[in-house]
């Protein structure tokens, strides 16, 4: 009998811990992690060249996504860490990876409110080498407006779903 493969959506804002939940699933869950903004940035020539960046989003998510699916066929476990903002998005990702026999995991980051998530976005701006990910607060306000948060109907559309809060 074949391994069930695994597709766990990380969901959630900038600075809301993606990237860190998502390295310590990829340990403890043996999985392969896909974060587009290391791909990203080391694509990029220039680190001050925003449209390139803007402009390797879809390209880059999408292969992320062929490889992801590949995987998840062979019985892997697969970590997308693409932020997931809309649910339109996040249940694509999960129909296409039921048609090749996988699980799916939803694990939702939930800001605590404004003002500590743009604390958390100005220190990572303050830590950063290169440019390229540079917040700004009308950023973030965009974000923040543009986020559509799972609720209980859709979590309980997944195999297992948890809201996971790093401020508790």
């Amino acid at each position: 009998m074949r391994e069930v493969g695994v597709l766990i959506l990380i969901c959630g804002l900038p600075g809301a811990g993606k990237t860190t939940l998502a390295k310590r699933l990829e340990i403890s869950r043996c999985a392969v992690r896909f974060c587009p903004d290391e791909w990203i940035e080391n694509l990029v020539l220039y680190p001050t060249n925003l449209a390139d960046r803007d402009r390797l989003r879809d390209p880059v998510e999408n292969l992320q996504w062929d490889i992801a699916k590949q995987l998840l066929t062979h019985g892997h476990s697969v970590v997308l860490e693409n932020g997931f903002w809309g649910e339109d998005e996040r249940y694509q990702y999960a129909m296409e990876a039921i048609e090749v026999g996988a699980k799916v995991e939803l694990y939702y980051l939930p800001a605590p409110n404004f003002e500590s998530l743009w604390n958390r976005v100005e220190a990572r701006n303050q830590s950063l080498s290169s440019p390229l990910w540079m917040m700004s607060r009308e950023d973030l306000v965009q974000a923040w407006n543009s986020i559509q948060e799972p609720d209980d109907e859709e979590l309980a559309f997944y195999d297992h779903a948890l809201i996971v809060n790093f401020d508790k």
